[in-house]
């Protein structure tokens, strides 16, 4: 009897790509009906140094070939590389995920050239790898006309040789640079939990996109899972997209392996195929070799097995008494051969269930004594590796004075080879240098006395040749040395020194209503002498007393009242303890006017100009001194920086990479 669960469980598919890296794939999965688990099994991080990388990429033009070999290594590229990619340098890639990613930088045929082993969209047979690549490589370019020509490779750390290999034999120079590395991520608590309730016996599938993440799921389960586990995932349904995966994951011991081809549609194809398999029917039974005869290969042409209700005999047609009655005499004897023949399967099978348990102890047995045996002999290795190492002490010195010639051999063919080169590609190159780092130091500094000598120097440089791309070349540098001579001069370190001292002027600049009132001081009345008053005056004492008194009572009452004229009423609403943020407010944006007016941008220079001049008319006593000087300073700072804006040398670059680019 079999056991068959009456209820089918959601089919799972484990993804195991990098975290990130399965959007595309998750949504397909789920129009297709069925759940995922991200389970990433590589971690994709940048490398230590990116400095060959930025250095092969700022000199594209020494190259006639690019070759990018995953989507990984598309996206780290062009993260260091911000402007537009030549449209006459092809460019080559694995598959149509590389392809894919090179669209969403902005890189696409017609407008570029990508060559990929992909010959259309319904093209099942194509070799997306190493060795298809270099198949269209062939087709399109032509192998041979690489000879002498450089190439760069864009890949992660390590990887495979064979296409450098290859087109190094093919008579071309490569260069191969690492954007990415890889590490082993270890995955969440909850993501094992859900591993583990699916070895529990739930349907699911494993997506393995790469040799490295098979070998990264073989040591994670030896380290959390149990035996019987590891056992479970071996003989869980893998799909890889390509036939070395599966080789890779058929040595470690997976048996049900799936190839399915590059692409997320082909992928969900096999994907959505294994989940259309129903589950083997487990006999209920102790015997461990019972298992295998049951298991799934990892083969793709397999047809899957029917139902378990298509097992049931068909119901039997309608038998009148009579008919039944004429059978009834051979009835038992058709019952005692079904029994008969019930016995002689049952023995049969048990006969062959032991032997296979015997075939396994067998095997068990012989493979205790050939890992004893490989054992011996790696001791053997170990022993005679050591005896070799010591004779290598001698070797390895010759070999040094073998490198040591070979490295003079080569410094003097480098050398010849430098010598024989065109005198015009040396003038280019240094002109090229030139004219790159004055634009650099214009850029930087605005020093355009500094770029006038560099074109002018760059001028005298090609003067000697008299080749027609040279005379195109100072025609562009004409057209540019006009335009810096043409180039207002602005003081930037003038103006940026007066926004210093409006800066230093604003902590004692005083608000609208802290400016200081002369009569506001109440001061003591002085008591005149009502007798010499009385006298002089002719009045009575005690009415010159009573104007002394009336006047001192109305000195006292106008030093209580204070009326001042103030023009904004926002002023009215800041406080003394508020008045520090209001300072630090105009010092922050005169700071960011400095930084704008060194960085050249006009539009952030006027605006916070404006802004500071604005502040101070707002909230700040325009009659006091200190207020007038910071606002002649910023309206000087504002009248002398109408001339940031400098010219460029891109006429002359532009006319020196075409005189690069001939033929």
């Amino acid at each position: 009897m079999a056991a068959i669960t009456p209820q089918k469980a959601a089919f799972t598919v484990v993804i195991t790509r990098p975290a990130g890296q399965a959007s595309e794939l998750v949504e397909q999965l789920d129009a297709a009906g069925l759940a995922s688990l991200d389970f990433p099994l590589i971690d994709i991080a940048p490398v230590v140094d990116d400095a060959p990388l930025c250095d092969a990429l700022a000199s594209l033009e020494r190259y006639a070939l690019v070759v990018f070999v995953s989507p990984n290594a598309v996206d780290h590229a062009f993260a260091r590389r911000h402007d537009i990619w030549p449209h006459a340098l092809p460019i080559g890639v694995v598959g149509p995920g590389s392809v894919h990613a090179l669209a969403r930088h902005g890189v696409s045929a017609p407008a570029h050239r990508v060559i990929s082993p992909v010959a259309g969209a319904d093209d099942e047979s194509a070799s997306f790898d190493s060795e298809g690549l270099f198949a269209a490589i062939d087709a399109q370019l032509g192998a041979a006309n690489l000879q002498g020509k450089r190439v760069l490779i864009v890949r992660g750390d390590g990887g495979r040789e064979w296409l450098s290999e290859r087109l190094r034999e093919a008579g071309a120079e490569v260069d191969a640079v690492a954007a990415y590395r890889r590490i082993v991520p270890e995955p969440s608590i909850a993501a094992w939990a859900r591993v583990h309730e699916l070895l529990a016996g739930a349907p699911h599938a494993w997506l393995l996109t790469s040799s490295e993440g098979v070998r990264n799921l073989y040591e994670l389960a030896h380290e959390h899972l149990t035996a019987g586990e590891i056992a479970q995932l071996k003989h869980a349904p893998l799909v890889t997209p390509h036939p070395r995966i599966a080789q890779t994951a058929r040595a470690l011991g997976f048996d049900r392996i799936t190839v399915s081809g590059a692409g997320d549609e082909r992928i969900v194809r096999a994907l959505v195929a294994a989940a259309a398999v129903p589950p083997v029917v487990q006999p209920v039974s102790s015997n461990p070799a019972q298992p295998r005869m049951t298991e799934t290969n990892a083969s793709t042409n397999a047809s899957p097995q029917p139902p378990a209700s298509a097992a049931l005999p068909p119901n039997q047609p309608f038998t009148p008494y009579e008919a039944q009655k004429r059978r009834s005499t051979s009835g038992p004897l058709l019952w005692f051969v079904i029994v008969v023949i019930a016995c002689a399967a049952g023995v049969g099978g048990f006969a062959m269930n032991r032997k296979l348990v015997r075939t396994e102890q067998e095997l068990a047995q012989r493979q205790q004594a050939n890992d004893t045996q490989s054992n011996e002999l790696r001791i053997k290795i170990d022993q005679a590796l050591a005896t070799v190492h010591q004779s290598n002490s001698q070797v390895a010195q010759l070999e040094g004075k073998l490198a040591d010639a070979q490295a003079a051999q080569q410094a003097l063919q480098q050398q010849y080879a430098d010598l024989a080169r065109n005198r015009d590609d040396w003038t280019l190159a240094e002109v090229g240098q030139m004219l790159s780092a004055a634009s650099q130091q214009l850029q930087l500094t605005g020093n355009t006395q500094l770029a006038l000598f560099a074109l002018q120097s760059a001028d005298t440089r090609l003067a000697a040749s008299d080749s027609p791309q040279a005379i195109a070349v100072r025609k562009a540098i004409a057209q540019d040395i006009d335009k810096l001579k043409a180039a207002p001069s602005t003081d930037l370190t003038g103006l940026a020194i007066k926004l210093d001292d409006a800066i230093d002027h604003v902590d004692a600049l005083p608000l609208s209503g802290e400016a200081p009132v002369p009569h506001a001081t109440p001061h003591a009345a002085t008591w005149a002498d009502t007798a010499k008053v009385a006298a002089a005056t002719g009045k009575p004492r005690w009415q010159v007393w009573i104007d002394e008194v009336m006047r001192g009572i109305g000195e006292q009452l106008t030093s209580l009242v204070q009326v001042r004229r103030i023009d904004n009423a926002d002023a009215m609403l800041v406080t003394p303890d508020q008045g520090y943020f209001v300072r630090e407010n105009l010092k922050l944006r005169l700071l960011s006017a400095r930084l704008a007016l060194l960085s050249r941008n006009q539009t952030t220079l006027k605006s916070d100009l404006r802004a500071a001049q604005s502040a101070l008319t707002r909230y700040f006593d325009a009659s006091s001194k200190d207020t007038q000087t910071v606002s002649d300073l910023i309206k000087q700072v504002d009248a002398g920086s109408a001339a940031v804006e400098l010219p460029n040398l891109d006429t002359s670059l532009q006319a020196v990479n075409q005189y690069r680019n001939r033929g």
